[in-house]
């Protein structure tokens, strides 16, 4: 008898969470890979007709001109996104997966509100843990190597159609491909394996260059290839919003669109500079919030996102994360304590440790970087291009090229911009006493946000100056990156 009775107990308790669902929201996380802010033409790209379906999304939803991601490389990126928690606090420094008892973001909406959850494309670099709760998933493979436009759509209705079937609310994480590299190039027979081209392809008298980067040839032929990734990404877009409106759900649905990180360009992606972390960045919701504004006012960081969207659900959030709901600011409210973000770069996907903090205003970038001593010389994707390659051979001879790709390179332990006046971050003021006062608050804004954040970079920026200590404790942190790096092998063959 008593069996019989919990089992009625759970039944309630199930039922009474699917019965709910016509009050509770869906939601659909759309993330871009590697997409640069500006590339949207509602965030000013002059790219003519880029983006018409997230220009439209954000026309009809709130857009943030100030949002960042916590990390600008994908799978710790992603990991910020799915625990709520900065990467030292979660685990996922690099690409790794977070501790079992770690709260995660599709398993607080499934837990709490019985919550359908899926996921397409970017799985490994998007499930935050080893054995997960994902009731649909599809990977690149299922997805024309994540540039089938016409499947993502098939995909998502057949998930949005089940979750219907189930009465259950979803959670969606739809994760384009593009525009990671390889960038679009056509072939006559591109589009065998479910692959769709962009549909509009761009050529290099019809782009524009970032500020920083060079206006070379080869740096314009590379971006007409992104730029029409940025496109096809973009269909993908549109086709979801086609799905939401045919199944009904689009009022009641909460779309969520940004970028894990910067471009995979010299000075953008696996780096801390504004191109690096500042992500487009809309949210719409019909049945929650009214659409059209833009938020101009407030810093938010993707460590935040988590608990907005369990506000939104009316989820208690988890205890111990970073984040803190932005939700009344979809409301058109304000918030007190927005003014600056938080940034970490740790290593990319071959354990190889950068390791970078950052602190940014609206007006100021101040930047710590450990690793920047003995002579070590930076190397991540952001640079395996044919455009930073076109840098270098620029720069024979110029002696202002070569110090700019020699910084790119090698850095300084500090840096400070004033992006008022460099919104690129091209000339380097640590140590100007023009802005002594200024990098003085920064400095401070730094230890903030280290000790509230447990950051263990802290020991290693109060002893900034000291170059040798800087040295063995950078070597350290390669060496444990290298051990990770080992674990996650010997993970993956014993999987296999």
């Amino acid at each position: 008898m008593k069996t019989f009775y919990r089992i009625a107990i759970a039944l309630v308790i199930c039922i009474g969470a699917r019965v709910a669902q016509g009050q509770t929201p869906n939601i659909l996380l759309i993330t871009a890979d590697d997409m640069d802010y500006y590339s949207l033409g509602v965030n000013g790209s002059k790219v003519e007709d880029i983006t018409p379906n997230l220009d439209k999304l954000a026309d009809e939803g709130v857009r943030f001109t100030n949002a960042h991601v916590t990390v600008a490389v994908c799978q710790p990126s992603r990991g910020v996104i799915g625990t709520g928690r900065y990467p030292n606090n979660s685990g996922i420094l690099g690409f790794y997966n977070t501790k079992a008892s770690v709260p995660t973001l599709a398993e607080e909406l499934k837990n709490a509100k019985g919550y359908e959850v899926g996921i397409l494309g970017k799985v490994s670099h998007s499930t935050p843990k080893d054995k997960y709760i994902w009731d649909y998933e599809q990977d690149a493979k299922d997805l024309g190597s994540g540039r089938g436009t016409q499947l993502y759509r098939d995909h998502f209705q057949k998930f949005v159609q089940q979750a219907k079937a189930g009465d259950a609310p979803f959670f969606m994480m739809a994760n384009s491909h593009d525009p990671h590299r390889p960038f679009f190039e056509d072939t006559p027979n591109y589009e065998n394996g479910g692959k769709k081209r962009p549909s509009r392809i761009y050529t290099t008298d019809e782009i524009e260059v970032p500020g920083f980067l060079e206006d070379l040839p080869e740096v314009r032929k590379e971006l007409a290839a992104y730029y029409s990734s940025v496109r096809r990404c973009d269909d993908v877009v549109g086709a979801f919003m086609e799905v939401l409106e045919e199944e009904g759900v689009a009022d009641n649905t909460i779309v969520v669109f940004l970028s894990d990180n910067g471009m995979a360009f010299p000075f953008a992606k696996s780096n801390v500079y504004v191109q690096s972390t500042r992500t487009p960045f809309i949210v719409k919701w019909p049945k929650g919030f009214k659409g059209g504004k833009v938020d101009e006012t407030h810093l938010i960081s993707m460590v935040d996102l988590m608990p907005t969207l369990l506000e939104a659900a009316k989820i208690k959030a988890p205890k111990k994360l970073d984040g803190r709901s932005f939700f009344p600011l979809l409301k058109g409210k304000k918030q007190d304590d927005r003014e600056y973000v938080y940034t970490h770069y740790n290593e990319n996907i071959g354990s190889r440790a950068y390791t970078m903090r950052a602190v940014q205003s609206k007006d100021y970038l101040y930047i710590f970087n450990p690793w920047a001593v003995g002579g070590r010389q930076y190397k991540t994707s952001s640079i395996n291009g044919t455009s930073f390659k076109a840098m270098q051979a620029a720069a024979e001879g110029d002696k202002e090229r070569e110090e700019r790709v020699n910084f790119c390179l090698f850095r300084t332990v500090l840096e400070f911009y004033d992006l008022s006046k460099d919104p690129h971050a091209l000339n380097n003021l640590a140590g100007n006493p023009e802005y002594a006062k200024q990098q003085k608050e920064m400095e401070e804004e730094m230890v903030r946000s280290m000790q509230a954040t447990k950051d263990p970079m802290l020991e290693l920026y109060k002893q900034k100056n000291d170059e040798e200590f800087l040295i063995k404790a950078t070597q350290k942190i390669q060496r444990e990156a290298n051990i990770k790096k080992k674990e996650r092998r010997a993970l993956k063959n014993n999987k296999h």
